[in-house]
């Protein structure tokens, strides 16, 4: 998944110096931005206010579109460094090709996770035979230092654990929730589930107090600790629950997000998760000349030229604004 923003605003983020530290109510609208030919994006992380929830740094939901007609899709090969990368879909596929040699076509709430480490190339496309409507969301995890400069791989898992309670399906993602843990490779403590709620549902989900968290709504109409959140919005929850009121107006999907505050300040900038700006302007020369992310065979099409760095230095500040 790709920032394919062509005048990209640098984000810093990260550090434990803005993180709310009690139980809130922060509502996040998203921000339109154009992926591909024919699929716009709803982007809530980052936001202008709200940079990060545990390492969770960026946040994408797109659809349901109707692609009968038209290609869905369609992101070239594009470099990424310090992060993973989250496919998450309720409706369509994406084809995942990578430097690795990984290729591999994603569906409804199965798990492609890629960990880019110090340096990976991919490209996501739907395929050309395909279902009619695309819903989903694509999400970044920013790794810690001690982990950014791994060995890149990709894992795909098409069976994931569930948590049930009356009118409730919880398919736990990254992380555990509940005592059920996902097979996916984590780096930070972190949570991501998608819940699945029949109308008229009340539930209390247990939380972690020291985790901090967001819930995205992907479809129907939901309360999220008495607050209403429409399909494309989240809401920022901050730290200190141990349990989290649900309540579905009618039959609704949320994500939940979640994970200890993320101590390091952080640069993201593109597709790059850095410390400082050097590291940013060594990653774009790279890719610009051909170096280090390797190749993503098998894509119809040349890879995605980085943008310009912006004029003003880069630097890395806190979670907020």
């Amino acid at each position: 998944m790709s920032n394919l923003d062509r005048a990209p605003v640098p984000s810093v983020c990260g550090g434990r110096g803005f993180v709310v530290a009690e139980p809130v109510r922060e509502l996040l609208s998203p921000r339109h931005v154009k992926l591909g030919e024919s699929t716009e994006v709803r982007r809530l992380l980052p936001n202008l206010g709200r940079r990060m929830i545990g390492a969770w740094a960026f946040v994408d939901h797109y659809g349901p579109d109707d692609i009968a007609d038209q290609p869905g899709m369609q992101v070239p090969p594009h470099p990424h460094i310090g992060l993973q990368t989250v496919s998450w879909l309720h409706q369509g596929e994406v084809l995942h090709r990578d430097s690795t040699g990984s290729r591999q076509t994603i569906g409804p709430r199965q798990l492609g996770l890629m960990t880019s480490g110090r340096a990976i190339s991919h490209s996501e496309e739907t395929p050309r035979q395909h279902a009619r409507f695309l819903h989903g969301a694509q999400l970044w995890v920013a790794l810690p230092d001690e982990h950014r400069h791994t060995d890149p791989r990709f894992e795909y898992h098409p069976e994931l654990p569930e948590v049930t309670a009356p009118g409730l399906t919880a398919t736990v993602i990254l992380g555990e929730l509940d005592g059920s843990r996902s097979p996916g490779t984590t780096f930070t403590p972190i949570v991501g589930a998608d819940l699945a709620l029949s109308g008229g549902t009340d539930v209390r989900l247990p939380l972690e107090p020291d985790f901090e968290y967001g819930v995205l709504a992907m479809s129907g109409e939901v309360r999220v600790d008495g607050v209403p959140v429409l399909p494309g919005s989240m809401l920022y929850l901050g730290c200190g629950r141990s349990e989290l009121p649900l309540r579905a107006e009618s039959d609704a999907e949320v994500m939940l997000l979640g994970g200890e505050p993320f101590a390091e300040e952080l640069l993201m900038w593109w597709n790059f998760v850095a410390r400082t700006q050097e590291e940013i302007e060594q990653a774009r020369a790279d890719w610009m000349e051909g170096s280090r992310f390797g190749e993503v065979k098998g894509y119809d099409g040349n890879p995605l030229p980085a943008p310009a760095l912006p004029p003003v230095p880069l630097k890395p500040r806190g979670r907020t604004r």
